[in-house]
């Protein structure tokens, strides 16, 4: 068997019909039906025109020139094409929707970040607070009880 070379792409031509999920190493053009999930999360996936997935769809790049309902999601970029429909919610650095597609679902274009830590409330009280403006007590910090929260209020006790 001949060598993959970088630049290769699979075909699932109009006549064939996949119920499952699909997964790969290469790019993959869809003319045909698939139900299921598609999952080439490295590489570039095309709805072509004849494409009819009920599917969610995941790929670096993700372009629907026929119809998918199902959500897509990509590490790069989504292109709806003015022939494409799309009844799902898209997920992407950037999206595209072509004047004529059709379209019903959220958009949701932010950017992959540095993963950050989860929020732990042992680490929230590890940090450092800043005085807030004018000296007044704040930024995490609290009053014993019997002390007042800021310097200009007098003790309960005290009348004066």
């Amino acid at each position: 068997m001949a060598a993959e070379r970088p630049g290769d792409r699979a075909i699932i031509g109009p006549s064939i019909t996949i119920k499952g999920d699909v997964t790969g190493e290469e790019d993959l053009v869809i003319q045909g039906r698939i139900e299921g999930k598609v999952d080439l999360a490295q590489h570039n996936v095309t709805v072509g025109s004849n494409g009819r997935i009920k599917a969610n769809i995941f790929g670096r790049n993700v372009t629907v020139e026929g119809e998918v309902e199902g959500d897509l999601r990509a590490e790069e970029h989504i292109a709806i094409r003015k022939s494409g429909k799309v009844h799902g919610n898209v997920s992407a650095p950037r999206v595209t929707i072509e004047d004529g597609a059709m379209f019903k679902g959220s958009i949701d274009m932010e950017r992959k970040a540095a993963p950050r830590p989860a929020a732990n409330p042992s680490v929230a009280a590890v940090a450092i607070p800043s005085p807030a403006p004018g000296g007044a007590v704040g930024g995490g910090m609290q009053a014993r009880p019997g002390e007042p929260r800021h310097p200009e209020q007098k003790h309960p006790e005290r009348s004066g």
